[in-house]
C-alpha cells in the first residue's frame, strides 16, 4: 500500500505491507517549486539524499517513483493494492475513507476555500499519483473525517445563521488520522474494549491539537473551521479573541489577508519567541531566557485548560496520551502537565517518563487515569482505512 502525503510544499510517502503494516520504504520531497528541492528516500535503514529542482507535484512524484526504482523495492515488482491519500479538508461532505472519482476531486476543489494552504497540494499529489498509476485504486483519507460525528452542539459556532448555512462556517477539527490510531491503541494498552475508554489524545507537533475520545468516536476535538483554533502552536496562536483581528484592522491599518498571514505564519511560539522550533526553545529555556520560559508555561496553561474542558466533557477520563514529534519526545513538557494534574489523581511516574521510547506508561500503578506515550502512525492508519474500503 502506497501513501501520500502532500502538502502545500511537500510530499511524503510510505509503502507499506497490507497485512503486517511494516514499512518497506518511505520518503520526503520537500521545498517544491524551488531550485533547492530536497529528496530523501529511505530503505533498509539507509537514506538517499539529493538537493535538486523540483518545480511541482508532478515532478516530486517523479522523483520518488525514481527513488524506488533506483534504491528499491522497485513498484513494477509490487502487487500495489491501493494508494491512500491525506486529504486535510473534506469538509462536512466526507465522514469516510471515499475512493477518489472526478466528482470527489471536484467536491474537494470546491473545499479550497475551507483550507488553501492544503487542499490544492493533496489535489496536485492525487492528480500525480493518478497520472503515475493509473489502474491502482485511490482512496482519500480526510483528516476531518474521524470528527465529523462530533455532537452538533460542540460543532456549532455561535454565529449568525446564513454564516453557518451559505458559508459552512462550523468546528471540523483536524489530524483525525491520528486521534483515531491513538486513541484505539490506548484503548489496546490498557486491555478493555474501545466502546469502553474515554481518552484525550494531544497531538502536539509544529500543528498541535487535542481530541476527547468516547468510545472510539470524537466528540470534541480543539482545531475549528481552520487548523487555527486550539493550541498554541510552531506558528499558529492557537485560541484567541476573534476582537483582534478587527482591532488591528482599526488601529494598525492590517488589511484581512495580512492578519490571516500573521496568524498562520508568524504567531504560536514563533511569535513569543523568534522561534518555530520547540527544541530551540526548549534549549533557550533551559539558559533562563525570559521569552521562552514565558512561551513553556502559555503552552503548558493551554494543554491544562483543553485536558480539564474534555474531561468535563466525556464525563470523567481513562487515559491521557501524548503523540507527535513534541509529545513523543518532550519529557519536560509531558511532566509539567501531569504534574499539575495529580489533583485529579494524574500521578506521574518520572523515571518511566524519562525513559519512554515508544508506546509507554508515564503514570504510577495508582493513578486514577493512565498516561501514556504512544507514537502515532498517521500513514498506517490512512492505508488501514484505504486498504479496508478498497478490499
Amino acid at each position: 500500500m502506497l501513501v501520500v502525503n502532500a502538502g502545500s510544499s511537500s510530499v511524503k510517502y510510505e509503502l507499506l505491507d497490507p497485512h503486517t503494516g511494516a514499512s518497506q520504504a518511505k520518503g520526503l520531497v520537500e521545498r517544491i517549486g524551488l531550485s533547492d528541492g530536497v529528496a530523501r528516500h529511505t530503505v533498509g535503514g539507509r537514506t538517499h539524499e539529493q538537493v535538486l529542482d523540483v518545480p511541482d507535484h508532478a515532478a516530486a512524484l517523479q522523483l520518488a517513483t525514481r527513488a524506488f526504482q533506483e534504491h528499491g523495492p522497485t513498484l513494477a515488482d509490487v502487487d500495489l493494492l491501493v494508494v491512500g491519500h491525506r486529504v486535510v479538508h473534506g469538509g462536512a461532505e466526507f465522514a469516510d475513507p471515499t475512493l477518489i472519482t472526478p466528482e470527489v476531486i471536484a467536491t474537494v476543489e470546491r473545499l479550497v476555500p475551507l483550507a488553501p494552504l492544503h487542499n490544492p497540494g493533496n489535489l496536485a499529489g492525487i492528480a500525480a499519483t493518478q497520472e503515475a498509476f493509473p489502474d491502482v485504486p485511490q482512496v482519500a483519507v480526510f483528516d476531518t473525517a474521524f470528527h465529523q460525528g462530533m455532537p452538533e452542539a460542540a460543532a456549532t459556532y455561535a454565529v449568525p445563521r446564513q454564516w453557518r448555512e451559505e458559508h459552512r462556517v462550523r468546528r471540523y477539527g483536524f489530524h483525525g488520522t491520528s486521534h483515531a490510531y491513538v486513541s484505539r491503541r490506548a484503548a489496546d494498552l490498557l486491555g478493555r474494549p474501545l466502546e469502553e475508554v474515554r481518552s484525550i489524545v494531544l497531538h502536539l507537533g509544529n500543528g498541535a491539537s487535542a481530541a476527547a475520545v468516547d468510545g472510539g468516536h470524537s466528540v470534541d476535538t480543539s482545531m475549528g473551521m481552520t487548523p487555527l483554533e486550539g493550541l498554541v502552536m510552531g506558528t499558529r496562536p492557537g485560541d484567541l479573541d476573534p476582537g483582534v483581528a478587527g482591532h488591528l484592522g482599526r488601529v494598525a491599518g492590517l488589511s484581512t489577508e495580512e492578519v490571516e498571514r500573521a496568524l498562520a505564519k508568524e504567531s504560536g511560539l514563533l511569535g513569543l519567541t523568534g522561534s518555530a522550533d520547540f527544541r530551540q526553545v526548549m534549549a533557550r529555556r533551559a539558559d533562563g531566557d525570559p521569552a521562552a520560559v514565558l512561551a513553556f508555561e502559555v503552552v503548558v496553561h493551554r494543554l491544562l485548560r483543553y485536558v480539564g474542558a474534555f474531561a468535563a466533557v466525556l464525563g470523567g477520563l481513562d487515559a491521557l496520551v501524548f503523540t507527535a514529534g513534541v509529545g513523543e519526545n518532550n519529557v519536560e513538557l509531558r511532566a509539567a502537565v501531569l504534574q499539575r494534574l495529580a489533583g485529579f489523581g494524574v500521578l506521574l511516574d518520572a523515571p518511566a517518563n524519562a525513559a519512554a521510547d515508544g508506546e509507554t506508561l508515564i503514570t504510577t500503578a495508582d493513578s486514577r487515569v493512565a498516561g501514556y506515550v504512544i507514537p502515532t502512525a498517521e500513514e498506517w492508519e490512512i492505508a488501514r482505512q484505504a486498504a479496508a474500503l478498497v478490499s
